[in-house]
């Protein structure tokens, strides 16, 4: 069974190209790990919000990307840079 994630960032406009590159740089490490099926990151027809959608084979595909995450050289944090908190939704395939 696949599993994703689809998580809603509202950067300030100060900061949004800044943030764009972040999440860039987080869905490289993300689909370069094993069992990671695809990375992509979006942003909403206002462009004021940035949505990132990953998939994954596996739980433990999901928990290998974290670890990988944990010791890459990626900014993740939530701070200032971002208006309000993020918004994740983790998904589970019913097919």
């Amino acid at each position: 069974m696949t599993v994703g994630m689809i998580a809603v960032h509202y950067p300030e406009a100060a900061h949004f190209e800044d943030f764009v590159a972040r999440v860039r740089q987080v869905a490289a490490v993300m689909r370069a790990t094993p069992g990671c099926l695809s990375a992509t990151y979006w942003a909403d027809e206002a462009g004021d919000a940035v949505i990132s959608t990953v998939e994954w084979a596996s739980d433990e595909a999901v928990a290998a990307t974290y670890a990988a995450i944990e010791t890459a050289d990626v900014d993740v944090a939530f701070d200032a840079r971002e208006r309000r908190p993020r918004e994740i939704i983790r998904l589970r395939s019913l097919s």
